[in-house]
């Protein structure tokens, strides 16, 4: 199996794509660490993986929390001497429009969907440079090709991962290191539930989109094969998400307009 043995690291890992990308590596017999911020809920998708000691570490972490990133990868190149993939999925999202929307909320968005990512990165990336192999993966989102209201920091968020992973893999094609960014569409998380309102508290509101979409485990399954096969990107979605984005590319104006009257909740 291509994964046998490989180090993967996870962030977001006690639920949603996170959680099953844990149970998809773990079936190839990947050692992992295991990150989010609620330690049980990380020990429950570890008992659940049938993940021996000796092939997994919990590692609590604020993915927020930029400067503790550095320590937490001394950690993980002391277990394991190594990481050869990391996937930098947690993420936040929001549901407010722009004249409501708190600076403080906008920063909470970006420390974890945007500078997180990127400073868990750049801390493992040396290692991978100079090892001439690694890759690391990305969790976007379609919402990082196109919009929708009362999403305008999440949208914001995931337009930048785009410009920022698509230069890094330029800069690293010919050191051996691939980025493969991936965008889900409607996947079956608790995404919208943990979405904050104007004062950065979750809504707890289910969305029917959401509640009617793609299976993690299937998502899972698609990264992995991407993975291998050194993909630079995929976007994992129903018809209805990937025609906005080809219909956003070719007609912006028919697009805004379409976009202006559709309501997600």
């Amino acid at each position: 199996m291509f994964f046998n043995g490989k180090v993967v690291w996870i962030t977001g890992a006690s639920s949603g794509i996170g959680e099953s990308l844990v149970y998809a590596f773990a079936r190839q017999g990947a050692k992992l660490v295991l990150s989010a911020r609620r330690v049980e809920e990380l020990q429950r998708v570890k008992a659940t993986a049938n993940l021996p000691d000796d092939d997994c570490l919990i590692l609590p972490l604020d993915v927020s929390d930029t400067e503790s990133v550095v320590t937490l990868s001394k950690q993980v190149y002391n277990r394991f001497g190594k990481i050869d993939i990391l996937i930098n999925n947690a993420g936040v999202s929001h549901w407010t429009k722009v004249k409501d929307l708190s600076l403080d909320v906008i920063h909470k968005i970006f420390n974890v969907n945007f500078f997180g990512g990127i400073a868990l990165t750049k801390a493992v990336l040396p290692q991978m440079l100079e090892n001439k192999s690694g890759h690391v993966v990305v969790i976007s989102s379609v919402l990082g090709k196109m919009v929708v209201q009362k999403q305008a920091a999440y949208n914001a968020s995931k337009h930048a991962l785009q410009g920022f992973y698509d230069t890094l893999r330029l800069e690293v094609a010919s050191d051996g290191v691939g980025v493969l960014l991936v965008c889900p569409g409607f996947v079956r998380t608790n995404v919208a539930k943990n979405s904050l309102n104007k004062d950065g508290v979750a809504i707890n509101q289910d969305n029917d989109k959401i509640a009617k979409g793609l299976d993690p485990d299937d998502v899972a399954e698609k990264i992995l094969k991407a993975i291998e096969k050194n993909k630079d990107e995929i976007i994992i979605a129903g018809r209805p998400e990937k025609s906005a984005i080809f219909l956003k590319r070719l007609a912006p104006s028919l697009f805004a307009s379409m976009m202006r009257k559709r309501k997600l909740l």
